[in-house]
């Protein structure tokens, strides 16, 4: 067999191999999605968005979570999206030229494959422990902490695909640093950034570990932020294991609802996306 004959047969079966394994991973994934729906959709119901949780065999809902993790995930953005836009504008405008921006790269990075397990326990020890219990406040700045590597990451990179002709464009015209970066480089990158957060936000709207070590969960009405709050991915943890079936078929509820919001983001995301690469 000639050398260009093996070649083709090992791309031909490399092909088949990476093909098989997509289908299945494709397959597996509709099977989970096909699941969550049939049994989320058969436990949807209006009273899951309008009445909070109540004892096993009263009914109830899920009301209290759902306020309960908007509350908390967008303080979290507010918190984080701010300081991961400045960094990451630091890291695009100075990061080939400071030992600063090098060192805070290595920590971001460090921070985007951290557990979420350890950024809860490490926010329970610097604000649960030393205030005095756990807190929505605790929940927000645990969930920020996750959210921000994320748009760090994106800043820098979509501040990076700017063309280096608008910035000399801008200088050339007699604009100071700060109007280059907030007028023509922010400007530019809008689009980009607000998917970064967008992608940030998906990913810590389904964390369940950092809350558990911050906001711990309520049962009822709560928007005391300095008291524990209830958050969806802290009510799928209790009720899924629980042995009252209505609690079950909520949990079940929760992660559809918790589903389709976290797609819903990752599909903007990919729409804003699309329009970046067209413009």
């Amino acid at each position: 067999m000639t050398l260009l004959r093996r070649r083709t047969v090992f791309d031909s079966m490399m092909k088949i191999v990476a093909t098989t394994l997509a289908v299945m991973m494709i397959a597996v994934l509709a099977w989970i999605l096909w699941t969550l729906f049939y049994r989320g959709l058969s436990a949807l119901s209006f009273s899951v968005f309008t009445q909070p949780t109540l004892p096993p065999g009263k009914g109830g809902g899920m009301a209290n979570a759902i306020v309960g993790t908007l509350i908390q995930v967008g303080l979290s953005v507010v918190i984080a999206a701010p300081i991961g836009v400045m960094a990451g504008t630091y890291l695009a405008e100075l990061g080939n030229t400071s030992k600063i921006a090098g060192t805070v790269r290595f920590i971001n990075d460090v921070l985007l494959s951290a557990p979420s397990i350890l950024i809860g326990l490490f926010v329970y020890q610097i604000v649960v422990l030393p205030f005095g219990g756990f807190s929505a406040w605790a929940g927000a700045i645990s969930l920020a902490i996750v959210i921000l590597p994320v748009v760090v990451r994106a800043t820098e990179d979509m501040m990076r695909l700017v063309p280096g002709s608008l910035r000399e464009a801008a200088f050339a015209l007699g604009a100071s640093h700060w109007m280059v970066v907030s007028s023509v480089m922010w400007r530019a990158a809008r689009a980009g950034i607000v998917t970064g957060v967008l992608l940030a936000v998906a990913r810590a709207a389904g964390e369940t570990a950092p809350l558990l070590f911050t906001s711990l969960g309520n049962t009822s009405w709560s928007f005391d932020m300095t008291k524990p709050m209830a958050s969806l991915p802290i009510a799928i943890y209790n009720y899924a294991g629980s042995p009252y079936d209505e609690w079950v078929a909520l949990a079940w509820a929760g992660a559809l609802i918790i589903t389709v919001g976290v797609l819903t983001l990752n599909i903007l995301s990919r729409v804003l996306i699309a329009g970046v690469r067209r413009s």
